[in-house]
């Protein structure tokens, strides 16, 4: 297929077709990686894969909060 490359601001756009989209795995918010690879722009959808090892190593006294008062109780909560 071949499309045009549009100005979006002060940048470069380019339409993805639903039918690649689907294909692709891709949809209006998904992360993607671009990159130049043998002067060709290769666009890659990014996998997030968390473990909760790895975002507990992010944890320490700095950014660590205390508890949070949410008032008195309202109904039947047991404190």
């Amino acid at each position: 297929m071949v499309t045009r490359v549009q100005r979006w601001g002060n940048s470069l756009a380019l339409r993805i077709p639903h039918s690649f989209a689907v294909q692709a795995k891709v949809a209006e918010g998904t992360a993607v990686d671009i990159a130049v690879e043998r002067d060709r722009l290769v666009v890659k959808p990014v996998q997030h894969q968390y473990r909760l090892r790895d975002l507990l190593k992010g944890i320490d006294r700095r950014n660590r909060h205390g508890e949070v008062r949410t008032g008195a109780a309202v109904g039947r909560e047991i404190w």
